[in-house]
């Protein structure tokens, strides 16, 4: 049976009988008394099965016409159809939300189970506001459920990413009890001169890298932490000792986005993680967990760049720095700085 329904604003009316076909049967729709509300991506989809009929202003509406129309309703509309037919064909039930989708899980559908996730839709060539992120996390972690990213690419292919927030972790303390050493400034990385310190500071603490017998090369971040937590006094060339508001201006002068890494790689620090530069990945940070021997230094576990609140994300660079995550087996995660530090991991998810 082929129903005939009404384009009305933007749903499309279907009388009682539509009830029971379509909502009731494959859950299609939201019953409004004795009639059915149904959304216009899951009516051209509909259409597109060959499932109704939709009149507008007194003339049916091809596929054509009907999409064309849409279109001219919803922005972006293309997009929704595309991610809401895929996940139809996948077997989900599926239904409007405000942040594009609630999807159902296997097995499970509306008034039988709760939804599982909310997909955001949008397009590889829309940024992306790490502010519009955090308030959707807000909104489906309220409601307990998880957030995937549903991304179109320029070829109407799909990707799918769960985004969620995480409180990385791990077992390293640091030992701030006493002053080891008195370091020098350099160009843009500090040196111990001391060999008992240089010792201590890479085998007990994991920092910095020799540079040859007895003399440890330590980053301007690895130093800036060292000094403010009292285990090192740093000097410049002149020896005139800084301390931790003279350091972080010089560096932030030869790093411009020094702050934001310095507040990412402290809250890792005092969670118990090493951080160590993520250069070869194309991050700030490569993470361990757990560091018990540096003659069998093992795998990182995460791979962490550090942004500022007001972070755009282009969705290419996302995509390739995922990619390169799942790549070498790591979680790539965000930290994102204002007050504090919230930590965001993206991941592929196969639906």
């Amino acid at each position: 049976m082929t129903l005939k329904g009404k384009l009305i604003d933007d749903v499309v009316l279907f009388e009682k009988l539509a009830i029971e076909e379509l909502h009731n049967r494959s859950f299609y729709g939201r019953p409004k008394g004795d009639t059915l509300e149904v959304s216009i991506t899951e009516s051209a989809y509909l259409i597109y099965m060959g499932k109704i009929i939709v009149e507008y202003k007194g003339t049916d509406l091809d596929f054509k016409d009907f999409f064309l129309k849409a279109s001219s309703l919803l922005k972006n509309f293309e997009l929704y159809y595309i991610v809401y037919k895929d996940l139809r064909e996948r077997g989900y039930y599926i239904q409007p939300a405000v942040t594009g989708f609630r999807v159902y899980p296997r097995g499970g559908h509306p008034g039988k189970t709760p939804a599982e996730f909310f997909i955001y839709v949008t397009s590889e060539r829309i940024p992306l506001l790490l502010s519009a992120i955090i308030t959707h996390l807000g909104t489906v972690e309220n409601l307990k459920k998880r957030l995937v990213l549903a991304i179109v690419d320029e070829d109407s292919d799909l990707t799918y990413y769960e985004v969620k927030k995480t409180v990385p972790s791990g077992t390293y303390k640091l030992d701030s009890e006493k002053k080891l050493s008195t370091a020098s400034l350099l160009e843009d990385r500090v040196m111990v001169w001391d060999p008992e310190a240089s010792a201590a500071l890479q085998k007990q603490g994991f920092f910095g890298k020799p540079m040859d017998e007895g003399h440890l090369q330590l980053s301007l971040i690895e130093s800036c932490y060292l000094l403010k937590n009292g285990v090192l006094e740093i000097e410049d060339r002149d020896k005139l000792k800084l301390d931790f508001a003279d350091f972080s201006t010089i560096a932030s002068k030869i790093e411009s986005n020094f702050m934001v890494k310095y507040a990412v790689y402290e809250n890792l620090r005092n969670n118990g993680l090493v951080p160590k530069t993520g250069f070869k990945f194309g991050t700030h940070f490569r993470v361990y967990k757990k560091i018990e021997d540096l003659a069998k230094l093992p795998h990182s576990d995460y791979l962490i760049h550090a942004i500022e609140q007001d972070h755009i994300f282009s969705l290419q660079q996302l995509s390739r720095a995922v990619r390169l995550a799942n790549s070498v087996r790591k979680d790539m995660i965000y930290g994102a700085v204002d007050s504090h530090v919230q930590f965001f991991v993206v991941g592929r998810m196969r639906l």
